[in-house]
């Protein structure tokens, strides 16, 4: 018999402004969610704790809603998981923010059982002090409807590599984008898609393409060559960071 004690899988869903932080994943040197998340847990649990993301967000990406999960030998009921997110959140940095806890099925993974993930792009029309960290401010008129033309072509394609951070260790650059809008909000456009996995860098880079489209720039005809082409370089320019968030992650 194995002396290892049983294990028991808890996923966590929290939401952190991106703008301090080097990202999701933990690095060497730098600040990142994932290393203060588990300082935290593992202070607190007072056992040595690693969490798993639904995956990485880049230097400056925030998340509204994010979903990680830990095991631990532990075995928490309601209260005891409400408990710990309310020790968390008093003992966290302002910029994370627990919402749930609560236990899963062994074989459920928080990057790998996922079966989307949505996020949204804020671009401001406006000088706006109060969302300037949260947004890209972008004077210059766009033509939104070509720019929900170009939407359109984006779910004829898998292969976005034309989008993707170039030499990343991913195996396959096939993508299934379910869905893709934007909309204008008084000062502010927003973009929002859904796929069930993302590239390295992939919605800043289309986002940036896509700005070019509804400067008119280039044609609709384009965009689309651009997405044959598979070849990062005749894409777009990546917008910033601050722009972007991560706003659901979904499970069977």
């Amino acid at each position: 018999m194995s002396d290892q004690p049983a294990l028991y899988r808890y996923f966590v869903e929290l939401a952190y402004n991106g703008t301090s932080f080097c990202g999701w994943q933990i690095q060497d040197n730098a600040i990142t969610v994932q290393s203060t998340l588990e300082e935290a847990f593992s202070r607190i649990m007072r056992e040595p704790v690693a969490l798993t993301g639904a995956g990485r967000t880049d230097t400056g990406v925030h998340a509204k809603k994010y979903v990680a999960h830990f095991d631990t030998s532990q075995l928490l009921n309601e209260q005891s998981c409400q408990d710990l997110r309310r020790k968390l959140n008093s003992y966290l940095r302002e910029s994370i923010v627990i919402y749930k806890i609560y236990q899963v099925p062994n074989d459920l993974h928080a990057r790998f059982s996922a079966i989307s993930r949505t996020y949204q792009y804020v671009i401001s029309l406006e000088k706006n002090p109060f969302i300037v960290d949260f947004s890209y401010e972008l004077h210059p008129d766009l033509d939104i409807n070509r720019m929900n033309e170009a939407c359109k072509i984006l779910h004829k394609y898998t292969d976005f590599s034309s989008f993707s951070k170039a030499h990343t260790q991913t195996k396959t650059n096939l993508c299934t984008i379910q869905k893709a809008i934007w909309i204008r909000e008084k000062n502010k456009l927003v973009f929002t898609i859904q796929a069930n996995r993302f590239l390295r860098n992939m919605v800043r880079a289309i986002v940036g393409t896509m700005i070019e489209v509804g400067q008119h720039k280039i044609s609709l005809d384009d965009f689309r060559q651009i997405i044959e082409n598979k070849n990062r370089s005749d894409a777009g320019l990546s917008v910033p960071a601050k722009g972007l968030f991560l706003v659901d992650v979904t499970y069977p």
